[in-house]
């Protein structure tokens, strides 16, 4: 898991790192209330919430600052991380498409 978000890539590796993990994560949700649906107990540690949330934030900030959508970014790095953009059209795709 990235520990540290300094530039966009880092923010993609994030996002990387979370689908690794198997977690469908949301920018807007708290990580300490991530349950694992089999085991109801929470998906993250106490310490692995509070990293998540942070590097969450750090990612909203930069993407915000850098005038990039991070809803459209973190949904463009899962369909091709999971191959679903062969099917659903990436955000990008549908920016330039309505040029």
């Amino acid at each position: 898991m990235i520990t540290e978000i300094k530039d966009i890539k880092d923010v993609d590796l994030f996002f990387h790192d979370l689908i690794a993990e198997g977690v469908n994560a949301h920018p807007d949700d708290d990580f300490t209330q991530y349950i694992n649906i089999e085991t109801g107990e929470p998906t993250f540690t106490a310490e692995g919430a509070v990293l998540r949330n942070e590097l969450m934030s750090k990612a909203l900030e930069l993407c915000e600052s850098s005038e990039i959508d991070i809803y459209d970014r973190m949904q463009e790095v899962y369909l091709k991380e999971t191959g679903l953009d062969k099917y659903i059209p990436l955000p990008s795709q549908e920016y330039n498409e309505q040029e």
